[in-house]
């Protein structure tokens, strides 16, 4: 498996102005192939490929030393990246959608940088440094020990804050004992999520939680005059009040998937289009949305309870775990009555009450969704085990 670490670095005054520099660098070097790329397409409509660009660099020890001093590996991870933005814009092409060419990069719109192999850099978790070309051994917190061997690594700038990722292959995974349980989750707004055996955890808000102190950074930035330091300090205030709750938002999750990763051998959840759920509804001048507010309002609240993050570290730790983790169709999971079967938009009497028109069945109605999604995720694992047995006999037949 393979798996990342992030670490707190803790850098001396001289090596937070290198790592600055490091950004501005290779902010510098992205710039300059985005505006290659460009021109070639535009005089000789030809592409430009990272490889191209990749031998480019060889030269690059006479021609700009200052990029060289932090060595070709960093740079060729930063083309790299161009040429990722690229391949996005072009499946967007391809899928119709709105295509939204590579930009320019600002100086406050380039945060990171990586390193795509081991070459230039080393991290010692004896001692507690990291190496860098060019910037030096820069103490990190290791708060915990590598997962494996570290093979990639990105350096991020958060605020005045600076960050390590290391991804490790060779991991081993740790399965924990079974618990011989098995549970649906329904995710809602109202209740971050509902389980099969009815507890409701509470949706923690914590954008509401924290509008007061964003409202008032944010109006303290208005009032700034556009290029002057005060705005810049403005404008890390509300970046800070952002990270402050997408900590917490993160924080909660693990929590939350952990819990559930640590009480239950299969988890079954709604195999939500989160991206579609959140779409704007404001339409077009020709055809304006209807209820805009009201969407807009549920856009914000669903993306603050963090559904895809949520699910995303219950996958992985699942992987880890030897657990199961189960995405089900989520169509009329609302509608269907647990007891009986009977499917009807009318079974649903509000939010949060289910009455059965036929059996006459009552039940919260999120708990009676939870154990729809539990059984179409047994029903999932039945189908998968016997298509995996009918493979393996008509291999043995064949």
């Amino acid at each position: 498996m393979i798996r990342s670490a992030r670490y707190l670095l803790q850098p001396t005054k001289g090596q937070a102005q290198r790592l600055d520099h490091l950004l501005w660098q290779q902010r510098k070097l992205y710039n300059a192939a985005l505006a290659e790329r460009k021109e070639a397409w535009e005089k000789e409509h030809r592409s430009v490929t990272r490889f191209e660009q990749f031998s480019g660099l060889n030269g690059m020890a006479i021609t700009t030393p200052n990029l060289a001093q932090y060595g070709t590996v960093v740079a060729r991870g930063t083309l790299t990246r161009l040429d990722l933005a690229y391949q996005a814009f072009f499946r967007r092409c391809r899928t119709g959608d709105t295509p939204g060419h590579p930009r320019f990069k600002g100086r406050f719109r380039w945060d990171s940088v990586s390193y795509p192999d081991i070459s230039g850099w080393k991290l010692d978790p004896e001692s507690g440094r990291l190496y860098l070309l060019g910037v030096g051994h820069i103490r990190v917190k290791m708060h915990r020990a590598l997962p494996g061997r570290p093979k990639t690594i990105t350096v991020k700038r958060e605020g005045r804050r600076w960050w390590v990722s290391v991804s490790c292959d060779q991991v081993e995974p740790q399965p924990l004992v079974p618990t011989g349980r098995q549970v649906g989750i329904d995710l809602g707004v109202s209740s971050l999520l509902t389980t099969s055996k009815g507890e409701h955890l509470a949706n923690p808000r914590f954008t509401n939680r924290a509008a007061e102190r964003l409202a008032v950074a944010q109006q303290d930035l208005a009032r700034k005059k556009r290029g002057s330091k005060r705005r810049s300090k403005a404008v890390q205030r509300v970046a800070a009040q952002h990270r402050k709750v997408a900590n917490c938002r993160r924080d909660h999750a693990h929590q939350v998937s952990r819990r559930l990763i640590d009480s239950f051998d299969l988890i079954a959840h709604e195999n939500l289009a989160i991206p579609n759920m959140v779409r704007s509804a404001s339409g077009t001048i020709e055809n304006p949305g209807t209820n805009v507010a009201a969407k807009r309002g549920l856009n914000r609240s669903i993306q603050d309870a963090g559904w895809g993050q949520l699910l995303q570290f219950l996958t992985y730790k699942a992987e880890d775990a030897g657990r199961e983790v189960i995405g089900v169709d989520p169509r009329n999971t609302s509608r269907t009555c647990s007891a009986c079967g009977h499917c009807e938009a009318g079974n649903r009497l509000s939010q949060a009450v289910f009455r059965c028109l036929v059996c006459g069945h009552t039940a919260h109605a999120d708990e009676n969704a939870a154990v729809n999604i539990l059984r179409a995720g047994l029903a999932l694992r039945l189908s998968r085990q016997a298509g995996e047995v009918q493979r393996e006999v008509t291999g043995l037949v064949a």
